[in-house]
């Protein structure tokens, strides 16, 4: 069984930074791109950042671009996302997610962040 496992959101400040890790299990890690997706209320799922198997291939949105630093390490079955300069309009629900950004096999059940001051 697939597990993805996030954590690591919280409430902080517009301008502060927090990182988020993704546990997973269930499925052969290094085989798989893994990717960020976020849910802010009211709003459809948005994509977020892609990593490839090795690492050395990242892509995200323009949204984030900048600001947000996606990485993984396949011993520890871990992908991360960092989240610098927070902005308001970043506040939502973070999934991890198993796959590419137009082929999700799965997500975790989320993390929230929530920006505010």
């Amino acid at each position: 069984e697939v597990q993805l496992v996030e954590s690591g959101g919280g409430l902080v400040q517009p301008g502060e930074s927090l990182r988020l890790s993704c546990v997973a299990s269930g499925f052969t890690f290094n085989d798989h791109y893994m990717t960020w997706l976020r849910q802010a209320p009211g709003k459809e799922l948005e994509w977020v950042s892609s990593i490839s198997i090795s690492g050395t291939i990242t892509d995200y949105s323009d949204t984030v671009k900048g600001r947000f630093t996606i990485s993984r390490d396949n011993g520890k079955n871990t992908v991360y996302l960092q989240l610098n300069n927070l902005k308001t309009e970043d506040m939502a629900m973070y999934y991890c997610a198993q796959g590419p950004k137009n082929y999700i096999l799965a997500k975790g059940q989320g993390t929230q962040v929530t920006v505010s001051s």
